[in-house]
């Protein structure tokens, strides 16, 4: 089954994705807070998963309207900056300009509020991505096999993800561009 997901939106930004109303609720109790003039429409729509995927090709980095801390909307725009591929949160700290501060890169990244948009299911624990590095290279060493090594993912921890790890395992081979189960 596929999953409906809730692209909340202020004045044409997309605010939120979530395949739950908790992002919505923050949303709505933000709003309330804002002058009454200074929003003119706030609107949720539940989309497919296709749908979102073509949603976030089309969207920019300016049609995004996040709230969040500073620090959380920085690594939130390195997230969303990358290039498609699978970082540990290490390297993700790295990135941000923040070695040392992988806890606190890998809360902001846990509190995303753009569901796929921001590609925070991209990141997976460093002794996984090592795992799969370790493959690749032996793989690379030994076979005429030089690529695409999403399979591994479900034999893999791919860490924390707010709808669960099978959702993120797909979510991560959608991105990659896999279409293997």
């Amino acid at each position: 089954m596929d999953t409906q997901w809730i692209v909340t939106e202020i004045d044409g930004q997309v605010a939120s994705v979530s395949a739950d109303y908790g992002h919505f609720a923050r949303i709505a109790a933000l709003v309330a807070t804002f002058p009454p003039r200074s929003v003119d429409r706030v609107t949720t729509r539940k989309v497919s998963t296709d749908e979102l995927v073509v949603l976030a090709g089309t969207l920019r980095w300016e049609d995004l309207r996040l709230f969040g801390t500073k620090f959380q909307r920085h690594v939130w725009e390195t997230l969303y900056r990358l290039t498609p591929n699978l970082y540990s949160y290490t390297e993700l700290a790295v990135q941000c300009g923040n070695p040392s501060g992988v806890r606190a890169v890998a809360h902001a990244v846990a509190v995303n509020p753009v569901a796929y948009i921001i590609p925070c299911h991209l990141i997976v624990p460093k002794e996984s991505l090592d795992k799969v590095r370790a493959i690749r290279s032996q793989a690379e060493e030994t076979t005429l096999f030089k690529g695409r090594d999403l399979y591994l993912l479900d034999t893999l921890d791919v860490g924390e993800y707010a709808y669960g790890p099978d959702l993120k395992r797909i979510l991560i081979k959608r991105q990659l561009g896999s279409t293997e189960a």
